[in-house]
């Protein structure tokens, strides 16, 4: 399927609501065109937009019939909508965060915004790429061989330990049919897991049908809560667990959070059930800090890292005990039109750098958890075979998925072809096509991770059947 009809079939959006994708756009990219007449006004119009849409919805939340002496009725006035704000969440029917989760694993989402390469994470061995690639293509000698035809690209090499143990796949030529090469189509699309108008996000419908849990059963971390979480299963988004904390002093603290229940239970509110959510979440959160502690591990977690924050934040969670099931970490920087270097030095091999360096150290400090946890990377789409002139690579179609884990099958999946140009070439307008599709790496990976049946999977992609890749061996 070409582009153009892609871009026909996608569900409508707004792209100036979503910040997550804008703060991943290169300044060269074309989709800063579609907000503004030039690159700055794109920028505020976008931002302004989406603080306005934010503002608009707390407004509406909180006027409706709840006043002043309604809030002081409950028996004390704190600033409980700095606490409600500090948890994003949608519709509520919360379990105690108390609760111990029994759920047989963890399904770890790292978001790699702008468009990844493929082709430089997962290297093929292809004298097409080679010729269309003069100053950006990783030579056999350099790569962490897999087989006869792939490679990783030698920047993750703090994965080495993890590739020997087979607990790391590569997915080739992943998309789907309807992604343009938009980042706001494809990324609402992708987040979604649907081409059609469904409102709900993908890893939301994974919770829903994975049944009750506890507070942090799906928590985003690091930033605003992924579309992917947006629905009705109460994920939680926040910047990291010891951000979740009432402005009081300690010894005041039970007090005020018994007044602030007795105001919101019953309260017929929309707000009422945000609040009691994000006092369940403070709960779980102090045990995160203080019985979650880092491990101390032979990979260390990058300094002056938001990724490694977040992922040192989600271990910290499942060592405390606190029932997660699904967190979704986002990490910008993959749009490189430009200048994206060589394995000795730019952007890509920074940028993959930094990536195995954190997956690495998340891996470690897992320790035991790292046998029922699944990390597995999305990106909005790949990038063209022949680079630019300006030694980087526009969108693209098909990209690659990394896949790390105890129940991973080490190794390449899925279905791949040498790339042939032409009229009677298996090109898609000049890109990898869509050989795997997102949907069957996914479902595979949450039947084997998280238990769940082919029924729900149904149920998750509702227009999609799903057909196993071999990426997970149990």
């Amino acid at each position: 399927m070409d582009d153009q009809t892609a871009s026909t079939e996608a569900p409508p959006l707004d792209p100036r609501s979503d910040e997550t994708i804008l703060s991943s756009l290169h300044p060269d990219c074309p989709d800063w065109r579609k907000l503004g007449p030039n690159d700055d006004e794109a920028m505020i119009r976008a931002a302004a937009q989406a603080q306005q849409d934010d503002a608009d919805a707390r407004e509406s939340a909180w006027s409706k019939s709840f006043n002043r002496r309604t809030f002081l009725a409950g028996g004390l006035g704190v600033g409980v909508a700095a606490l409600a704000s500090q948890v994003v969440t949608t519709r509520v029917s919360y379990a105690a965060a108390a609760e111990i989760d029994q759920t047989p694993g963890t399904l770890v989402v790292v978001f790699l915004r702008g468009g990844l390469d493929g082709l430089s994470l997962l290297i093929p061995k292809d004298d097409y790429l080679a010729k269309s690639r003069p100053t950006t293509y990783v030579k056999e000698s350099d790569r962490i061989q897999l087989d006869e035809t792939f490679g990783f690209h030698p920047a993750l090499a703090p994965l080495k330990p993890l590739i020997s143990a087979g607990l790391v796949a590569g997915i080739p030529a992943v998309a789907t049919p309807l992604l343009s090469r938009s980042h706001f189509q494809a990324q609402d699309c992708l987040e979604r897991g649907s081409s059609n108008s469904l409102s709900s996000g993908w890893l939301d419908r994974v919770l829903i049908e994975s049944g009750p849990g506890t507070t942090f059963r799906g928590i985003g971390v690091g930033g605003l809560l992924p579309r992917a979480l947006k629905g009705d299963s109460n994920s939680i988004g926040m910047q990291s667990p010891s951000a979740l904390s009432l402005n009081v002093s300690k010894s005041f603290k039970p007090a005020t959070v018994d007044a602030l229940r007795r105001l919101y239970t019953g309260l017929d509110h929309p707000v009422s059930m945000q609040s009691l959510l994000a006092l369940d979440a403070l709960d779980t959160a102090e045990r995160v800090v203080t019985q979650g502690k880092p491990s101390t591990t032979a990979f260390p977690y990058p300094k002056n890292s938001n990724l490694a924050n977040a992922l040192s934040s989600v271990a910290a969670a499942m060592r405390a005990g606190a029932g997660v099931r699904v967190a979704c970490v986002d990490v910008g920087g993959w749009d490189m039109h430009t200048m994206m270097g060589n394995i000795d030095s730019g952007d890509m091999t920074d940028h993959l750098a930094h990536l195995a360096a954190c997956l690495a150290a998340f891996a470690a400090d897992l320790g035991e958890f790292l046998g029922t946890t699944t990390v597995v990377t999305m990106s909005e789409f790949g990038r063209r075979i022949e680079e630019n002139a300006s030694a980087g690579t526009d969108h693209g179609h098909g990209g690659a998925v990394l896949a790390i884990g105890g129940k991973v099958r080490g190794g390449v999946h899925g279905h791949w072809e040498k790339l042939v140009p032409g009229a009677a070439g298996n090109l898609d307008n000049g890109d990898v096509p869509g050989w795997n599709d997102y949907r069957d790496v996914l479902s595979e990976i949450v039947m084997s991770t998280l238990g769940l049946s082919a029924g729900s999977m149904a149920r998750v992609f509702p227009d999609w059947q799903a057909k196993p890749l071999g990426v997970m061996a149990a």
